[in-house]
């Protein structure tokens, strides 16, 4: 029997610590699907179905194989994951910051479906790399290059010429 991990995130954008974490979390389990999730506290740039294609296109292009990419547009993160028979929720963390905030969420997760969180520590290469200020320097005209796959810099691009 395989193995599903559920790597849920809001992604917006997709960076390349996301990237990451992915490629990681496929050295441990079987089959991985990324899963866009709504979260209230955040006005995304892009739409859940423009997320999903851009992380499509990037897992493509750096040649990830038995991943998947959905959305989850209602309900808990805990019943999606058990309808799917998934064995894990991945989730990385740069800091103790992100473990203080994703700890009490893998605790009602389990508590909810029994589903265990498996935590991946960063790449400390990448550990400054966050959405939100990503989305801070493209929104103020910065080159985002660094941070972002060719997929998700082709968005921002076609996003701006389009204003």
């Amino acid at each position: 029997m395989s193995k599903l991990a559920v790597y849920p995130g809001s992604f917006d954008p997709f960076t390349f610590g996301h990237l990451d974490v992915a490629k990681r979390a496929l050295s441990l389990f079987d089959r991985l699907d990324v899963l866009v999730v709504h979260n209230p506290a955040k006005a995304p740039t892009f739409s859940p179905d423009e997320r999903v294609d851009q992380i499509r296109k990037a897992l493509a292009e750096a040649g990830l194989q038995n991943v998947t990419v959905s959305a989850l547009n209602a309900g808990l993160l805990a019943t999606h994951c058990a309808k799917l028979g998934a064995t894990a929720i991945v989730k990385g963390v740069r800091n103790d910051s992100d473990l203080q905030v994703e700890l009490p969420q893998a605790r009602v997760n389990r508590d909810q479906s029994g589903i265990e969180t498996a935590f991946l520590p960063g790449d400390p290469a990448l550990s400054h790399i966050s959405s939100s200020l990503v989305r801070q320097v493209a929104e103020l005209g910065g080159d985002i290059s660094k941070y972002v796959p060719s997929s998700v810099l082709s968005a921002y691009t076609a996003k701006q010429h389009a204003k």
